[in-house]
């Protein structure tokens, strides 16, 4: 075993003296030495009851005959960091998380690990960390938070607050209206109800094969969700005993499987971000060509909030995303062949699975859409790339030209917003980039507040910075190359004509070459006076189209 580096001879007779310190006797060491990496904290309601979950899977690595070793990671809650400075640190956090996981399972020498996860970040950092160090383990996550209702049996979660905050603005409810949606949205433990980050995330490492079926859908607060957390700790330690690691499973047809599964789904564009960061610690090369492929070739089966009034409670209830593989496979878009961490094939999950609400998954024949849920834009404004939630935009705003209307932060977008200052138009938010924000900080407040005044069949909004998978209307991120290395958004002048072309997959300034040459000469880029943690990664982050990964 990995383990026998710090348990076995005579010169290891120190390192035992410290296991036994933590109450471990001499049968508990000779077994497999598993780590619970617990991401449980008491400010993430995605997390505030991890602890549960921890407790669960490591009586299952018990039954199985384990040792369970608990160590615990930092987790940002992008909610709570929206809208503020706090944001910047939210993406950071997703090396910060796999840097430190590595650190504790090289340090230990862990035969084996269960990654317990929840929110945004830390489900594509713990992803990272699995397969850099590429020791047998898997991820179960704490599930998803149940939606809340209005009186009218309307189904809300945390996106109808924040749009609530725009129609309060905009007079269509009063404190009372606003004070509801606060008190009701989100009833309890969770990863928010809807189709966004952490839930987006959670089903694609299911559908990636590095966690069990249900992992991204099984409701955070029902003892199903427990089992799953029992049934992950005795699988970890079969996955130790057989050696069977990481990238032995999340192959790039793996991959490529998680993208047509998040592009039937509606997933978040942030996917686009983390899947690539994954797959290259597993020496693995996603492009954004193969995300838009892929894209053109699976259809949008699921409308999740915010694309709907269904929630992720829904989808598990017609048939999780064992279902939705059901579906693409039984049309020839999966490949069923690759093996997944609960020992069984692909083949073998989806022969056992059950489509059980055609409302929540539609058939390939009958799709929302045919083409999956995000759109990969290139043009004169974003060379080397952009990205959309196709699948949350209307029909109406598929193609779209107004002028632009500029801001060097989201603070100075959102001032205008709140004022009333803008009607119409295209909205372009720079120097938010993985650089120039830095940390590529997500926008659901002002995306939020547009929607929820009315505006999002009127007002297009382009960042360099990224949206939350909750975030719907005709918003484009990911903008490459950002403003803070000299890309075209940074050349954009209020008055400038921009045209959107979401089907023929463009994103062009109307402006000549000529004049863009000129503006380039006179072009003064903003440098923020920075300091600590997002200091260091400015400096050595790259840009959004290669995942923002560090160099």
């Amino acid at each position: 075993m990995r383990s026998d580096n710090i348990k076995k001879g005579l010169e290891r007779t120190p390192h035992r003296s410290l296991l036994k310190a933590l109450g471990l006797t001499d049968a508990e060491i000779d077994r497999p030495i598993i780590a619970v990496a617990n991401s449980a904290n008491e400010i993430v309601p995605g997390h505030i009851h991890l602890d549960r979950i921890a407790e669960a899977v490591k009586a299952g690595i018990r039954m199985a005959g384990g040792t369970p070793i608990e160590f615990s990671t930092i987790g940002v809650c992008d909610g709570i960091a929206m809208g503020h400075q706090g944001m910047k640190y939210s993406l950071v956090s997703r090396e910060t998380i796999a840097d430190s996981v590595e650190i504790m399972l090289q340090a230990h020498q862990f035969d084996g690990v269960v990654m317990i996860t929840g929110c945004d970040k830390i489900i594509p950092g713990m992803l990272m960390a699995l397969l850099r160090v590429n020791i047998p383990g898997l991820l179960v996550s704490g599930g998803p938070m149940l939606c809340g209702y209005l009186p009218s049996g309307e189904s809300i979660d945390l996106i109808s607050v924040f749009e609530g905050v725009g129609k309060f603005v905009k007079g269509e409810i009063d404190d009372a209206g606003l004070k509801y949606y606060e008190e009701e949205a989100c009833p309890g433990a969770g990863s928010c109800a809807g189709m966004f980050t952490a839930n987006s995330m959670n089903c694609l490492a299911e559908a990636l094969g590095l966690a069990l079926p249900g992992n991204g859908t099984i409701p955070a607060v029902t003892s199903k969700r427990v089992r799953l957390a029992k049934y992950a700790g005795m699988r970890v330690v079969e996955l130790v005993k057989k050696d069977v690691k990481p990238r032995d499973i999340a192959t790039l047809d793996s991959f490529k499987n998680a993208i047509a599964v998040d592009m039937a789904v509606g997933a978040s564009t942030n996917t686009v971000l983390h899947l690539p960061a994954i797959a290259k610690e597993a020496g693995i090369s996603i492009s954004l060509e193969i995300f838009d492929k892929i894209s053109r070739s699976v259809p949008n089966i699921c409308k999740i909030s915010p694309a709907s009034k269904q929630h992720i409670q829904d989808l598990d209830a017609a048939g999780g995303i064992s279902a939705v593989m059901k579906e693409l496979a039984s049309n020839n878009l999966l490949n069923t062949d690759l093996l997944t961490v609960s020992g069984k094939k692909i083949k073998e999950i989806v022969e056992n699975a059950r489509i059980l609400n055609r409302n929540v998954i539609r058939s390939a024949d009958s799709p929302y859409s045919p083409e999956g849920g995000i759109a990969i834009l290139k043009g004169t404004l974003a060379p080397d790339g952009a990205v959309v939630k196709q699948s949350a935009v209307s029909e109406k705003m598929m193609k779209f030209s107004g002028k632009a209307m500029v801001f060097n932060s989201e603070e100075d977008a959102m001032n205008a917003v709140m004022k009333g200052k803008i009607k119409e138009g295209v909205v372009i938010i720079r120097y938010e980039g993985p650089r120039g924000g830095p940390g590529m900080r997500e926008m659901l407040s002002i995306t939020s507040v547009i929607s929820g005044k009315g505006l999002d069949e009127k007002v297009a909004l382009l960042t360099d910075g990224r949206f939350s998978g909750g975030t719907r209307g005709p918003c484009i991120g990911h903008i490459s190359p950002e403003a803070a290395s000299g890309g075209p958004i940074g050349l954009v002048e209020n008055g400038d004509i921009i045209e959107i072309d979401i089907k023929n997959r463009r994103l062009d300034i109307k402006v000549s070459n000529e004049e863009l040459k000129k503006r380039k000469e006179k072009q003064k880029i903003q440098v923020k006076k920075l300091e600590g943690v997002l200091l260091r990664y400015a400096k050595n982050v790259k840009s959004a189209n290669t995942g923002a990964i560090l160099d």
